[in-house]
């Protein structure tokens, strides 16, 4: 019921009918998702060379270095998505490709650790315009019987980018240095801007589409409190005055930010979408895939280094066995979705990841790579499979007019999710262990507490599963082709 009341907005334009999408723009779509997803995971592995580089950051510095990119990013991208509906879809993924770009020179090109910082908050404002962007393009583009598939796709890409950054991390990590990384940055940006210049048609924009500066600020300013406290906890402790000023005021501002939602006449985001069950149940779906997959690169790197001995390059390839259910299922899962409902293949999907994250629990340094690499391919049928479901969901529930809002939402729980997966995971392997896993003599004791620490992700995430499959129970046979989907073809055509 409140799907179809917000989907037609009475003030709209009629809208023309959209061109369609065409491979070359499809393709270009999707690289852009996978760079800016890639920067996420690369700084990881370069850690280490950052920590003994000129910069001579501190602990909370170099925390920072790799932190303000997410934190940026999804505080951002919301609002983001907003302002890309009202003054245009490619202008915007050319803005945030341009920021992008900058924020690449200005790390490349810091002295110290506070340019550092500022050029990864940088980047994570360009990829804030970027990821919402691409997906609105689809929606707009896509009719509504190709509409899953097209966003698997996008799915496939931004899961993609996850991996592509461990490997070019790693790599630049052993064979370059952490500055080559950022310079990579700026003419990646500029082949791209010139491409979707070429390739992606404009999509209508929406002149009167609520930008709201009041609601993007209070909601910005939450967002970027609970994150700065979910990514600061593991460091300073969940009971410390940091972490706890962090989340008060997150919870403030948030609860500000509902207050003149509800009252204001054109809000950013009205909460009163959250009152559909299938758009909560896809919004908690992605974080918790998200918290799943964030949660294993975090230990990924450290087992692959300390416990098997891999250099930082190999440790990079390692992961490439991610790929390969991410690369082949999405589009079956589409297809299942099509044929029964979003159900089974979010409640499939789901259940493989946690299977995936519990098998990798039981891996030890004698655990032979071809065995950890069977783990992987587990956890990526799981991711691949549930992936496109939930993306769709998420656009689906909400008005036409408001892709770049929904595209901005979708990519929100999967940042908010990875952060938390990564803090999680962190947290219990820190409280575990407190000894150098680059001593052979403390590799037992260094897994064992890894172990304990995926296994705990496993348990919150198979049981934020079940409650993402029960917000599904309603959804019966929604196929592409019936109200939820066709309401938003509709508008989008």
């Amino acid at each position: 019921m409140l799907r179809h009341a917000l989907t037609r907005d009475p003030a709209a334009p009629p809208a023309p009918a959209p061109t369609a999408l065409t491979r070359p723009a499809l393709l270009v779509l999707c690289a852009c998702v996978l760079v800016a997803q890639g920067m996420v995971a690369a700084v990881n592995l370069l850690i280490p060379q950052l920590a003994a580089s000129a910069l001579r950051p501190s602990p909370g510095e170099l925390l920072w270095a790799v932190d303000a990119y997410v934190i940026v990013f999804a505080a951002l991208l919301i609002p983001a998505g907003a302002l890309g509906d009202r003054y245009g879809r490619k202008g915007a993924l050319l803005a945030g490709l341009g920021l992008f770009a900058a924020g690449g020179a200005l790390s490349a090109l810091a002295q110290n650790p506070a340019v550092l910082i500022a050029g990864r908050g940088l980047c994570g404002a360009g990829a804030a315009l970027i990821m919402p962007a691409t997906m609105s393009v689809l929606v707009h583009l896509s009719p509504p019987e190709r509409r899953g598939r097209a966003l698997a796709t996008w799915t496939l890409a931004a899961g993609l980018g996850g991996l592509a950054g461990n490997v070019g991390g790693g790599l630049a990590g052993e064979f370059l240095t952490w500055r080559a990384l950022f310079w990579a940055v700026v003419p990646l940006g500029a082949l791209l801007a010139v491409a979707v210049a070429r390739t992606v048609p404009r999509t209508p924009s929406r002149p009167d589409a609520a930008v709201d500066p009041l609601g993007a600020a209070l909601l910005a300013g939450a967002l970027f409190a609970v994150v700065y406290g979910i990514i600061e906890g593991p460091a300073y402790g969940w009971a410390s005055m940091r972490v706890l000023t962090a989340f008060g005021a997150g919870a403030g501002l948030l609860a500000a930010f509902t207050g003149h939602a509800l009252r204001a006449a054109r809000p950013l985001l009205d909460p009163r979408i959250f009152a559909s069950r299938k758009l909560r149940a896809g919004a908690l779906g992605i974080g918790t895939g998200f918290f799943g997959l964030f949660a294993l690169f975090f230990v990924n790197a450290q087992y692959l280094q300390y416990a098997k001995g891999f250099s930082p390059a190999a440790t990079g390839l390692a992961i490439v066995p991610l790929t390969v259910g991410m690369a082949l299922v999405p589009r079956f899962g589409a297809r299942l979705q099509e044929r029964t409902g979003p159900r089974l293949p979010v409640g499939a999907g789901l259940g493989l990841i946690g299977a995936g994250l519990l098998l990798v629990s039981t891996a030890d340094a004698g655990t032979p790579y071809a065995l950890y690499a069977l783990y992987l391919l587990v956890l990526s049928v799981g991711t691949g499979l549930c992936a496109p479901s939930l993306t769709l969901t998420v656009v689906a529930e909400l008005p036409p007019h408001q892709a770049g809002l929904g595209s901005g939402l979708n990519t929100a729980a999967r940042e908010i999710g990875a952060a938390l997966g990564v803090a999680v995971v962190g947290t219990v392997l820190a409280s575990r262990f407190h000894g150098n896993p680059t001593d052979p003599a403390q590799v037992a004791a260094f897994t064992d507490a890894m172990g304990a620490a995926l296994r705990t992700v496993a348990v919150v995430l198979l049981l934020a599963s079940a409650a993402v499959v029960a917000g599904y129970r309603d959804a019966g046979r929604d196929r592409a082709g019936r109200p939820g989907a066709a309401t938003t073809a509709e508008g989008a055509s």
